[in-house]
């Protein structure tokens, strides 16, 4: 009986994800709903089209999931299907507002394409990579195309809301720090795998820490660097301190010194209190972060130009604990609401501090598993991969929600799998596709390992012949 454990827990795994989606669709479904009703006395009009598009992304991706990764974790999937499917309702809500009050565009049908198409990569991803260790072998292909990729828009980019991130090429826009996030995980991990003893050498101690030697200090000075390029020429604040905060928290996991922690955080705040200084357009950020409501005084601070940060704190006032009610407030007062990392503040007005509170803890759990997904894993990469993503998702999570409710200056990146953006979208999927695939190898290995001396005992000659 023991053979058939393997299946067990393969088939318990799915079904949990199966329930789970159920719960999501229906989670999704009556949010369309109250919306609907909230705004127009009716329920609504692609109702239809909705509940059968999230009924089909959620059976298509859970057999994609069985067939190709069947020991894969059961939350993850759903969680991700969750966030997205609750930022579809939020857009086509905004784009109602929108288009009775400025006669703007609807986003939810293009939003509800790129889902299509994230979901849609994450099976691929799921279905052709079958080993993540593969990976390990293009680490430096892999960071030259990241290293591109960060700074085109810096040459060829377009300027959005003041800051240099998006590429616009043939009439297609492409946010290329979306993916960048995801390839230094990767070129780190297979850099720190091999590297990681040199940069836990012990050197001098320094107020009761052990601080790295000089000359280990070069890769994270070269990655200081690079970053504070990205903040200078790009402006993009919230891409500079992913990337540098993945490798920090990657550098602290593989060496376990603290003193890489202290270091890279004085590093950062002190290349964000020179840029911050002198860059206007993160000046002015800064400004408006101290003096949220200045922009509507008489005589208002120099460098203040921007409203952003009041109308948040507006949102969120309005919301109270418990909100105005989904589709019953006026969030499309933001224009830029459903388009960017604003639509948080969608959330704070109509579903409150409690909703604000249920989405970061979806999140979070997100983080978790992958967290737990690396003290599962048997291998180094796949430790430090499955680190860097939960690590990206994390700070990327912080900074948007922290710029928006004030804890930090605005960043201007999309909040993830909620906020309207092809590029992030595709991105976050293709994230967790990886570590649905850093799941179910350590599963299977785990497995593995505990049917081993079963088999030993049934059958030795095919046990020793995998020992030669």
């Amino acid at each position: 009986m023991r053979g058939l454990r393997p299946l067990t827990v393969a088939g318990a795994r799915r079904r949990t994800e199966a329930l789970l989606l159920v719960f999501v669709v229906g989670i999704a479904v009556f949010g369309h709903v109250s919306a609907g009703l909230a705004m127009n006395g009716e329920l609504p009009q692609h109702l239809t089209s909705f509940v059968i598009s999230m009924t089909l992304l959620s059976l298509v991706g859970h057999l994609g999931i069985r067939r190709f990764a069947a020991y894969a974790d059961p939350l993850v999937f759903p969680l991700a299907m969750l966030l997205t499917g609750l930022g579809l309702v939020l857009i086509h809500r905004l784009d109602q507002g929108y288009i009775e009050r400025y006669g703007s565009d609807a986003n939810a049908p293009g939003q509800l394409m790129w889902t299509v198409v994230g979901v849609a990569a994450c099976l691929l991803v799921v279905a052709l990579l079958r080993d993540h260790r593969l990976l390990q072998r293009f680490i430096y292909i892999t960071m030259a195309v990241a290293l591109v990729l960060l700074i085109a828009p810096a040459f060829f980019g377009a300027d959005t809301y003041g800051a240099k991130r998006w590429i616009i090429l043939f009439g297609f826009s492409l946010q290329p720090g979306e993916f960048v996030k995801i390839m230094i995980a990767i070129f780190f991990a297979g850099y720190l795998v091999v590297h990681r003893d040199s940069l836990a050498l012990t050197g001098r101690r320094f107020l009761g820490m052990r601080l790295p030697p000089m000359r280990q200090l070069g890769p994270i000075i070269t990655v200081w660097i690079i970053s504070l390029l990205v903040l200078v020429f790009e402006r993009d604040l919230g891409t500079s301190l992913i990337f540098f905060g993945v490798f920090v928290v990657m550098l602290y996991v593989a060496t376990e010194r603290t003193s890489w922690i202290v270091c890279g955080l004085v590093m950062a705040a002190g290349g964000a209190f020179v840029v911050g200084s002198t860059e206007p357009h993160v000046k002015a950020r800064v400004a408006a972060w101290l003096n949220p409501l200045s922009y509507y005084w008489e005589n208002r601070p120099p460098g203040v130009t921007s409203d952003q940060s009041a109308q948040a704190l507006f949102s969120f006032g309005t919301g109270g604990v418990s909100g105005t009610g989904l589709g019953m407030g006026h969030p499309e007062l933001i224009k830029f609401a459903g388009r960017s990392d604003f639509i948080l503040t969608t959330v704070g007005e109509e579903l409150g501090l409690a909703g604000v509170m249920a989405v970061l803890l979806l999140y979070a759990l997100l983080v978790q598993r992958g967290l737990r997904m690396a003290l599962a894993a048997r291998d180094p990469f796949g430790k430090l991969l499955a680190v860097g993503l939960a690590s990206a998702l994390a700070l990327q999570v912080f900074v948007v929600a922290g710029g928006v409710t004030g804890l930090i200056p605005l960043t201007g990146k999309a909040l993830p799998f909620l906020a309207k953006g092809g590029s992030s979208l595709l991105a976050n999927w293709i994230m967790i596709a990886l570590l649905l695939r850093i799941s179910d190898s350590a599963e299977r290995q785990r497995e593995a390992d505990a049917r081993g001396p079963v088999e030993t005992t049934i059958t030795p000659v095919v046990a020793g012949a995998g020992v030669r």
